[in-house]
């Protein structure tokens, strides 16, 4: 189970697959009124990507170091909607695929990577550092299941570059599939990258950049003393 940990850690973090780094907003040409994105046909409203930044938000601003936590998270809105559409894209080639996750898998592997990390507490901790207030995890850990049984099914080892380019080849095919456009106030989505790639549009960045100081500032305003 360890190995299986460490193996996902892998493919998400070499491949760039979650957001280590600042995201620039890009220029576009597609409106999307109220929507942070669509997905498959289906929106991914800016109020819910905020809900889910500020959820990131408001647990940061509850551990020890919230202050320097959230400082050095920056542009956390756009991380959260490549987090979204990552998961959604995974899911997709896993259906594509027939690969399902139970519950009860859900929980196996959240109870193992606990105590692999030392406690459950540590696990809310790193993966908060991952982008994942305590509520989200879950998903999380069905996405890495998904990952692990989509290499599996393409006899893939993840822990090799030509392991992690055939998963990414078919989570290329799934990400085309559903067709994702972005809001250009977030960025374009690559299909091969699998990731929002940035564009430099000055007054768009400034803007959020903006909002996304309020929002920390409150996030912090709001921690349980």
């Amino acid at each position: 189970m360890h190995r299986r940990t460490r193996t996902r850690s892998t493919l998400i973090a070499a491949a760039g697959l979650l957001a280590a780094g600042p995201l620039l907003t890009a220029c576009g040409n597609q409106s999307h009124p109220g929507a942070a994105a669509l997905v498959g046909g289906e929106r991914i409203e800016v109020s819910a990507l905020q809900g889910q930044a500020n959820a990131v938000r408001a647990a940061q601003a509850k551990t020890p170091q919230g202050e320097q936590v959230i400082s050095g998270t920056g542009h956390l809105t756009r991380a959260e909607l490549q987090i979204m559409l990552f998961q959604r894209v995974v899911a997709r080639a896993a259906d594509d695929a027939g690969i399902t996750v139970s519950r009860k898998e859900i929980q196996q592997a959240r109870a193992a990577e606990a105590e692999q990390k030392g406690g459950e507490a540590r696990l809310e901790s790193d993966r908060l550092g991952q982008g994942h207030a305590p509520g989200q995890i879950e998903d999380a850990i069905r996405r890495d299941i998904q990952l692990t049984k989509l290499a599996a099914l393409n006899q893939a080892n993840l822990a090799t570059p030509e392991g992690m380019q055939k998963v990414g080849a078919v989570l290329g095919r799934a990400s085309k599939a559903l067709k994702i456009s972005v809001n250009p106030r977030f960025g374009k989505w690559d299909d091969q990258q699998i990731a929002l790639i940035a564009q430099k549009t000055p007054w768009i960045t400034q803007k959020t950049k903006n909002e996304e100081a309020k929002q920390a500032e409150q996030a912090g305003a709001q921690q349980v003393p």
